[in-house]
């Protein structure tokens, strides 16, 4: 039978491939940006420049989310094998998606590399706030408060995850198994009249799965803006250049060992 054209999947992938065009769109006005901003003409206008481009950046990726939960209505088991992601890009996955946790740790690895950078390209380092690279204390005891406080959540939203997985083999499930293949085994094919009991069994399991991806994306949303939050505009805009230049580094990769891997 022919698969029915615009599910939720097919509308999903199509949608990723223009968002990712939209993010290196995005990746290229940032970059422009930082190239430009000059740290001696720190004013409001700057600044309000700077803001406009960080509040299209985060608007892109709230997009990227209202669009996978409208997805998940559909077809919650398609974003958990999401075709429009890469061998790779799937290895990495926590619950559809990236862990929360990750971004706080891209900060502290940009941040390391462009303090280095300032070590190697003056003879007297002088550390300012242009960069991730000048981090102050204060920022420094945020970064840290928001990272305990992630792990914490990161921790029950695993924990309501494998509740969903376990409930794989509950009573309802082993009891409706075993029903069916004592069919098939009496009468050498499974029934069709079964097949409303075995939507029924799967319903809460799918609604959980919806659920725990929910507050999966909450997290990964509200972590990203918590880290922007942290930062003053122009290390905010340095942030999502690399959030973004991972993001489409790690695809193209992907593409690239996948088409190897088919090849061979």
């Amino acid at each position: 039978m022919t698969e029915p054209q615009n599910t939720p999947p097919q509308i999903f992938h199509r949608f990723f491939n223009g968002w990712l065009v939209e993010l290196n769109t995005n990746l290229q006005q940032l970059i422009s940006a930082a190239n430009n901003h000059n740290c001696d003409a720190n004013n409001d206008h700057s600044n309000s420049v700077l803001r406009l481009l960080i509040a299209k950046s985060v608007t892109h990726y709230e997009e990227y989310y209202k669009m996978k939960s409208v997805a998940a209505k559909g077809d919650v088991i398609s974003m958990f094998s999401p075709t429009w992601l890469t061998s790779l890009e799937d290895a990495f996955l926590w619950i559809a998606g990236w862990r929360p946790t990750t971004v706080i740790h891209l900060l502290y690895s940009k941040s390391g590399i462009q303090f280095e950078a300032s070590l190697t390209n003056l003879i007297i380092p002088v550390f300012t706030s242009d960069d991730l690279g000048g981090l102050s204390l204060s920022q420094i005891n945020l970064v840290d408060e928001l990272q305990r406080k992630t792990v914490r959540e990161e921790r029950n939203i695993s924990e309501k995850m494998a509740t969903v997985q376990e409930s794989t083999a509950d009573k309802s499930m082993v009891e409706l198994s075993n029903v069916i293949s004592e069919m098939m085994r009496n009468e050498g094919d499974e029934s069709n009249e079964h097949d409303g009991r075995v939507d029924s069994a799967l319903e809460p399991k799918t609604d959980g799965l919806e659920e725990v991806l929910h507050l999966a994306d909450e997290l990964r949303m509200a972590t990203l803006k918590a880290v922007i939050e942290i930062l003053t505009p122009i290390q905010a805009v340095h942030f999502l250049i690399g959030a973004a230049e991972l993001r489409l580094r790690l695809h193209d990769w992907g593409l690239k060992r996948d088409a190897e891997s088919g090849a061979s």
